[in-house]
């Protein structure tokens, strides 16, 4: 059984107490935690993850346990012994790096590093799997923009359930134009990550690991979110990590914001936004003014998912049942923000270029190729091309170097979240309108709403192997363990 209304509405509690600044504090290890903030009543401190970095990165995931709602604690799997999710891992560009990942629970897993580009037998895909106490050691060069990427297991069938009970983080790209700019980026104080997700509990405070939506939602695992910003521009690392739920984005006076990255890096201006839909696997990096906040006053950051089209993700009015949620067709909270002084050298103005990218255009493109989102298929309810997926079958070969046109075709079902492995791509149409001004940058995810087709431009460069495949598939975990999934070889 869900929990109740009664504990949703106490979960949901509105409070003007506040907090303190969670202040970055770094120890002489490699490992650096974040301290946290008092909450004020009825709201929780953010978690903020600690950071890992260098060119050895050790991870173990293992079973863990954590206080998310109140009474019993939750038994979660995490890595590194956090008590929820993992550590957020800080890589430079142009290092060569060696992850070193330690499997310590009793089953399979696997880690994907989403939206790093990398060899085909480094990329923690289906085809790695870490064995019950094995340890796995990927190492590769990062050439990817400055940006937000994440890991989390990737194992088929899998997927769902390991990511439900918290396996995940975010990782950091750092480079040396992106550093060069008037942006924040002190971690845990101007420059804050927020991982959204929810999950259902059961009676015990144990997760349902089958429920495709949750009835409470988290922020980095927090229940009931809060934390103190100084007045000045602040980042946000935005992340949608759930399993099957989009998110609308936007504040509850409706201030303007501003998209200055997306999946693969910076975008060339600032986006000026009141909302920002986020789709499952997505991650946006935004600017948020506070500097006009008087200190001691607080705003919300919400999710205006009431009202929304049909096939939006969590966009259904069941409260109960395999589509149901307490949070489904309604605006709720996500993070409350409480304002403080402004910090000494506090950015102050909005940058007016952020980066030079000369996108992929349709022109450039040497091939094409059509996939279609089935409605159903061989025992799963959504295929690609009406065929499930089979971890021995390649679905696409393509020839290293080559710059293709991928164009996805959706059913009249359901929207879904499409994202491909090894490139970030260039969205160059959209049969519903023009592509938004934010998605004018480098994207490994996409949203593609019932009745749409979208097309992609990407170079598969670098890397060819004949017998190691990448993964292109939904990323809702219930469509992708269900078998919306496929398999490219990028060969010579």
């Amino acid at each position: 059984m869900s929990i109740n209304r009664r504990q949703f509405t106490k979960l949901c509690a509105q409070s003007l107490g506040l907090s303190l600044l969670a202040a970055c504090q770094f120890v002489p290890t490699t490992l650096h935690p974040i301290s946290q903030p008092t909450a004020p009543s009825n709201h929780n401190p953010l978690w903020i993850p600690p950071t890992i970095s260098g060119t050895t990165i050790d991870l173990a995931l293992a079973k863990a346990t954590s206080s998310l709602i109140d009474g019993a604690t939750t038994a979660t799997y995490s890595y590194n012994a956090q008590p929820f999710w993992g550590p957020t891992i800080i890589l430079n560009q142009h290092d060569t790096v060696t992850i070193n990942v330690t499997n310590q629970l009793a089953e399979a897993t696997t880690t994907h590093w989403h939206g790093i580009h990398l060899p085909a037998e480094m990329d923690g895909g289906p085809h790695q799997p870490i064995a019950a106490g094995a340890t796995w050691s990927p190492t590769f060069t990062v050439s990817n923009d400055a940006a937000t990427y994440w890991y989390h297991p990737h194992l088929h069938s899998k997927t769902m359930e390991q990511l439900s009970y918290g396996a995940g983080g975010l990782i950091i790209i750092n480079d040396a134009h992106e550093a060069s700019l008037p942006l924040p980026r002190t971690y845990g104080s101007d420059d804050i990550p927020l991982v959204l997700t929810s999950r259902r509990f059961l009676d015990n405070n144990a997760f349902d690991t089958t429920a495709i939506y949750g009835d409470v939602q988290l922020s980095n695992g927090t229940s009931n979110a809060t934390i103190t910003l100084p007045a000045q521009f602040v980042r946000i690392r935005l992340l949608n990590a759930e399993v099957e739920r989009a998110y609308n984005l936007g504040f509850h006076d409706d201030r303007t914001f501003y998209v200055i990255a997306s999946d693969g890096g910076l975008l060339n201006t600032p986006v000026p936004v009141t909302r920002l839909p986020l789709a499952v696997g997505e991650r946006y990096e935004i600017l948020v003014d506070l500097q006009h906040d008087l200190v001691g006053s607080s705003l919300e950051f919400l999710a205006y998912n009431g009202g929304q089209p049909f096939g939006f993700p969590g966009g259904e009015n069941a409260r109960d049942g395999e589509f149901g949620s307490l949070l489904n067709n309604t605006t709720f909270p996500v993070l409350r923000i409480s304002v403080m002084p402004s910090t000494p050298n506090a950015i102050l103005s909005l940058p007016t270029t952020l980066a030079k990218n000369v996108l992929w255009q349709a022109h450039d493109a040497t091939q094409q190729r059509t996939i279609a989102i089935t409605d159903h298929g061989p025992g799963t309810p959504f295929t690609f091309d009406n065929h499930g997926y089979d971890m021995q079958t390649i679905n696409q070969t393509i020839t290293r170097d080559s710059v293709e046109q991928w164009t996805i075709v959706n059913g009249r079902t359901f929207d879904h979240a499409f994202h491909i492995h090894d490139v970030q791509f260039a969205i160059v149409s959209r049969t519903s309108g023009p592509v938004p001004a934010y998605e004018q940058g480098w994207k490994d995810t996409l949203a593609i709403a019932i009745d749409e087709s979208v097309s992609f431009v990407a170079k598969f460069s670098d890397y060819a192997n004949s017998h190691h495949p990448y993964m292109y598939h939904c990323h809702m975990a219930n469509h992708e363990d269900g078998g919306l999934m496929g398999q490219f070889l990028v060969v010579e």
